[in-house]
């Protein structure tokens, strides 16, 4: 199966072989100490373009930043199949992946195969101003190193169909940084996308060494996940990574594509 949406043309962005599953974990989030987001660019020099860049992520997005388009001319195209699939407690992060090629994005011609997922609570973008519950990331990688990431916003709400299938597996890593636990198949058009509206921009990687070599697509209908879930999957971090959100970075020149699709099409 393959859905086919459009997409708007982004530059070129530069080489890098370092995808996200790849992160040190050098680093936490609370504010105030030694190594929070503010000082990651002077904890090593290789990431020193967590301060210095200029296309850093994540971004505040709304319409009033974002140069609106419909029914662009390129195209985005999902290739997924089920795979079993492996949980995993990082310590900053639970993680999603995969133990066979569980298929891929196409992106103005460019295949980005998918490499894992893994939840922000709170979100790291924000919408309108407002930053929401939770954020999912979709990591693809390139051949040549280059990484998309489709992110997908949540409010607290209605339980998330998907973590309710995994919360018992999430529970029983909670308490075992680098525990693993297998998921079995899992299809990643389970995560329920809608991707009839969407945010594009160019970015980075929010976590170090903050590479700037991220295709950034932002999911703009939110969905709904539980106190329950939000506490089950913060609950198994640890360490300064309970709320595993980096601040919102400048803009600066960058364009943020807001593009609408009036009739995207399924095969």
């Amino acid at each position: 199966m393959k859905t086919i949406i459009l997409f708007v043309t982004f530059l070129a962005l530069s080489s890098s072989s370092l995808a996200a599953d790849e992160t040190e974990t050098e680093f936490h989030y609370r504010k105030g100490e030694e190594a929070d987001p503010s000082k990651w660019s002077t904890i090593k020099k290789e990431w020193r373009i967590c301060g210095t860049g200029k296309r850093q992520s994540p971004i505040d997005l709304s319409p009033k930043i974002a140069r609106v388009v419909h029914n662009s001319t390129e195209l985005i195209e999902t290739y997924y199949k089920p795979v079993v699939a492996t949980l995993q407690n990082r310590g900053y992060d639970i993680m999603v992946s995969w133990e066979d090629d569980a298929g891929k994005v196409v992106i103005n011609k460019t295949d980005y195969k998918l490499v894992q997922s893994h939840w922000h609570a709170p979100s790291e973008h924000f919408l309108n101003g407002e930053r929401l519950a939770m954020e999912l990331h979709m990591v693809h990688k390139s051949k040549e190193g280059h990484l998309a990431v489709i992110g997908v916003l949540f409010r607290e709400g209605k339980p998330n169909a998907f973590i309710s299938r995994i919360m018992d597996k999430i529970n029983s890593i909670a308490d075992i940084q680098g525990g693993k636990a297998s998921i079995g198949k899992i299809d990643p058009r389970e995560f329920g996308w809608d991707l009839t509206k969407f945010y594009e921009y160019s970015g980075s990687l929010t976590t170090p060494p903050c590479t700037e070599d991220v295709i950034w697509t932002i999911i703009n209908k939110v969905g709904t996940v539980s106190r329950e879930q939000i506490v089950s999957v913060v609950d198994a971090r640890r360490g300064g990574f309970e709320a595993n959100a980096r601040p919102a970075q400048p803009l600066y020149r960058r364009t943020v594509y807001l593009n609408e699709q009036s009739t995207p099409s399924e095969h």
